[in-house]
């Protein structure tokens, strides 16, 4: 979730991810060609993200938060691609990623306190870790919805990912990310005075990253004792990461665009 400032390089490394990430959607027919279109974006907007750990004055906020997630999602994607060669979302991803890095130039969001805590990336990588989990969950749920669709509509049943395949993905994607938040919050809950100079409290994040937590704890129980699947499976992991999205990346959407704050 750390970018690094407006520097000339980080502008054209930005720049040349988000020209990359354009290709796979120009190229959708040429698959070999898209994927080593989509591998060099990768690869550039690792070394965007890289570069911001490194820089003088880290930086954080909503849009860094989106590009980092998006930066996960492909990288579960790549290594998906690995086993499963049959999986097909280059463009989409390809789009995400364009709107990310696109999003964190225009918003690069505050720089990261001198006096913060050390185990503070600690903790919002294990937050940005969790937001992944959810967002791979979360596209794994649309490749579901969009191989039952063609099902039902007779088409090619052969043309991606069989549909139990995504559905036991979508839930172990859905499971590690809930251990991520679990851990998440505790360490906010426990140890919020020694990582943001004060106790935890609720506010809309905290309220907001609770509700997320209970909605995905009730789409798992419900999953292993009551066999949740399909539509209404989906629909709750919907609800809960918009939950989750609302608690960090939207209440500081509010604080910085809105209301124009840095805290």
């Amino acid at each position: 979730m750390i970018l690094p400032g407006a520097s000339p390089v980080s502008w054209l490394l930005a720049l040349a991810a988000t020209l990359a990430y354009a290709v796979p959607a120009a190229l959708a027919a040429r698959r070999n060609m898209a994927a080593a279109a989509l591998l060099v974006a990768w690869i550039l907007h690792g070394a965007v993200l890289v570069g911001g750990l490194w820089g003088d004055s880290p930086r954080f906020g909503f849009a860094p938060v989106l590009s980092m997630t998006a930066w996960l999602v492909l990288t579960v994607y790549a290594v998906e691609q690995q086993l499963f060669p049959q999986l097909q979302a280059r463009w989409a991803l390809a789009g995400l990623g364009a709107a990310a890095i696109l999003l964190a130039m225009l918003f690069p969001g505050q720089p990261l306190h001198v006096t913060a805590s050390a185990w503070l990336p600690l903790h919002l990588a294990l937050g940005i870790a969790c937001y992944g989990l959810f967002a791979a969950a979360v596209v794994h749920a649309w490749l579901m919805t969009r191989a039952e669709r063609h099902i039902r509509q007779g088409q090619d049943p052969h043309g991606g990912l069989p549909l139990l395949t995504l559905e036991r993905l979508t839930f172990r994607f859905v499971g590690a990310g809930f251990v991520l938040l679990t851990a998440t919050l505790l360490a906010g809950w426990l140890f919020g005075e020694a990582l943001y100079g004060r106790a935890w409290r609720w506010d809309h994040k905290a309220v907001f990253s609770l509700l997320s937590w209970l909605t995905f704890a009730a789409l798992l129980l419900g999953r292993a004792l009551f066999g949740w699947r399909g539509r209404n499976a989906v629909r709750v992991l919907y609800t809960g990461s918009a939950l989750l999205l609302l608690a960090y990346a939207g209440s500081r959407f509010v604080l910085e665009v809105v209301l124009g704050r840095n805290t």
